[in-house]
């Protein structure tokens, strides 16, 4: 029989997105309805082995659903990477009498509890945070969602400019190992292509699109590139290349970069913290443990943190359809 949860830990850890504080929420507030204690750690795992911890209540959570970011912080450990500060990390828990532990973050945040796992035998569940939504387990990552809003409405914003002055944009969003980002917002903005690292457009038949653009009238154009996207080697890189080859274009770059990180998360977002967040806790008490907690056909379901780990996620082949069709 499993031992019986009586103060959970929760933390953050590698890149912010929106959605993890109202998933911190969740936990605090979950552990509350059940009579759990529920521990903040702050800085991730360096906070773990420090023990740089603070209460949690369901008031003192209050007001951050709303919130981008993480007010537990954020860092990445080269000290838990080590055996010595997994031990620290395991003494210190255990010294403050946490006997569970729910990780928001991505594949590194899951690894580090993977092996912390194993090694201690210490109860531990993921919860997916990162925009890049490159988890396998889960078809949304916290985040995701608010990205694809906010890199839309960038998006937006740049084809004015790019129309008044007959431009070609290169937009660069996140995206270094899995173009969604890309893919999504690139249909969602009517981009006139879309450059992601899991289709090789290659470089001649990039041409030929804009040139299939500029003959059907269209005198801008935005293209959207994943950072990850293997045609060029960096997005400057193409920008000279069609500098080179279409004359008639003046082309520029706008790289989004952390912006699309930040601000309030959408409604989805935060509906799906509060919706993990209240799966984490509850799969702890009932002793379960090394697992993420991911959306699967709009149900919250638990995936072994070795499979959210080694697994990869797909791409969306028939949104690659919608935006061949979406790009004549």
């Amino acid at each position: 029989m499993s031992k019986k949860i009586k103060r959970i830990g929760v933390m953050t850890s590698g890149g912010d997105a929106p959605g993890m504080n109202a998933a911190i929420r969740s936990v605090a507030r979950t552990c509350a309805f059940h009579n759990i204690e529920c521990v903040g750690i702050y800085r991730g795992y360096e906070g773990m082995i420090e023990g740089d911890f603070t209460e949690l209540t369901a008031r003192n959570v209050k007001g951050i659903i709303n919130k981008g970011g993480t007010i537990l912080k954020s860092a990445r450990s080269k000290e838990f990477r080590t055996a010595d500060g997994r031990k620290k990390a395991y003494a210190t828990l255990t010294a403050n009498g946490i006997d569970g532990l729910v990780t928001i973050g991505g594949d590194g945040t899951f690894n580090g509890a993977l092996i912390f796992n194993k090694e201690y035998g210490f109860p531990v569940m993921g919860i997916p945070g990162t925009i890049d939504n490159d988890i396998f387990g889960t078809s949304h990552t916290l985040g995701y969602d608010t990205a694809l809003n906010t890199v839309v409405d960038c998006i937006d914003k740049i084809r004015d400019t790019a129309s008044s002055h007959n431009r070609l944009f290169f937009v660069e969003v996140m995206g270094r190992d899995a173009g969604h980002i890309a893919l999504n917002v690139g249909i969602g903005a009517g981009a006139e292509e879309i450059l992601i690292p899991e289709e090789d457009l290659g470089l001649d038949r990039l041409l030929e699109s804009l040139r299939r653009s500029k003959k059907s009238g269209k005198s801008s154009s935005i293209v959207v590139v994943a950072e990850g996207d293997k045609i060029g080697k960096t997005v400057f890189e193409l920008k000279d290349y069609v500098e080179e080859n279409m004359t008639e274009y003046e082309v520029r770059v706008s790289v989004l970069g952390h912006m699309q990180r930040g601000g309030p998360p959408s409604c989805f977002d935060r509906v799906l913290a509060s919706r993990m967040g209240v799966k984490a806790v509850e799969s702890l008490m009932e002793g379960q443990s090394n697992f993420m907690v991911g959306l699967v056909s709009d149900k919250i379901e638990l995936t072994p943190l070795e499979n959210a780990v080694k697994g990869k996620s797909e791409i969306n082949k028939e949104l690659i359809r919608v935006s061949d069709i979406m790009t004549t």
